[in-house]
């Protein structure tokens, strides 16, 4: 009876085993109750190849567990600093705006400026001497960059360089272009310092003319030897020196005279 059972249960596995090898052979073509040819062992480049793939396999470092948290982090960084790349971008888009903005104001408003002084300067000039022309040039076309050139003409002389003027001419040139200056924009007080030392009498009477009508929006101090300067003045104020090393200073109404 045992030996009857385990006869059966040989059968059963030896049944086993050859529906095992029939599968195989049916499905890979191969009988694996043969024994294995010598073309199926390893020979020596195999060998070698398995080593180096061994070695090359010890040679990796251990997985980097905390590597996705280093992604994350980088990444996170990244992401701040490419809008900080982009806020800055704006920033400079935006400031060069505002630059070219203002460089068009600036070069409207100091043409417009520049235009409205020409003309006044001229018209002062022919009222101080009595004739001739005068004119503002600019040394280049780009407004914001360029000199400015004064030419004049007195009356019976050629247009020329305000440099080739005599003494008195330059005085007055510069007298007329600060006074076109005054008749656009007055300034509250003016401070001139012996401005009419190189003026004749005819010059000087047509300089204080100018002065009375300024007068009336702007308060002059004027500093001059001149006594026809000296007559169209509210007040006088005088340093004398009576005695050696002793100043004393002396003021006059001229208005109460007048």
């Amino acid at each position: 009876t045992v030996l009857y059972e385990g006869q059966m249960k040989k059968r059963e596995l030896e049944l086993k085993i050859e529906g095992t090898v029939s599968s195989v052979k049916e499905r890979l073509g191969v009988d694996i109750t043969e024994e294995p040819t010598e073309g199926l062992e390893a020979g020596p480049e195999d060998e070698v190849e398995i080593e180096r793939m061994r070695q090359q396999l010890q040679s990796m470092e251990p997985v980097n567990l905390g590597a996705l948290e280093e992604f994350k982090e980088v990444e996170e960084r990244f992401q701040f600093l490419t809008e900080q790349h982009q806020d800055i971008t704006r920033s400079i888009e935006e400031l060069e705006d505002a630059i070219h903005r203002i460089d068009r104001t600036t070069r409207t408003r100091l043409k417009e400026a520049f235009e409205a002084l020409n003309i006044k300067f001229q018209e002062v000039f022919q009222r101080l001497f009595d004739g001739g022309t005068a004119e503002l040039r600019l040394t280049s076309e780009d407004i914001l960059e360029a000199g400015i050139e004064i030419v004049a003409q007195p009356p019976g002389k050629k247009l020329q360089n305000i440099n080739l003027l005599s003494g008195g001419e330059k005085a007055m040139t510069a007298l007329a272009l600060m006074f076109g200056g005054f008749l656009i924009k007055p300034t509250p007080i003016c401070i001139l310092d012996e401005a009419d030392a190189p003026l004749d009498e005819n010059n000087t009477y047509r300089f204080t003319e100018m002065l009375r009508e300024l007068s009336r929006d702007i308060q002059f101090i004027v500093i001059t030897h001149n006594r026809q300067t000296m007559e169209v003045a509210d007040y006088l104020y005088g340093v004398t020196m009576e005695e050696p090393g002793v100043t004393k200073i002396l003021s006059y109404r001229l208005a109460e005279a007048k």
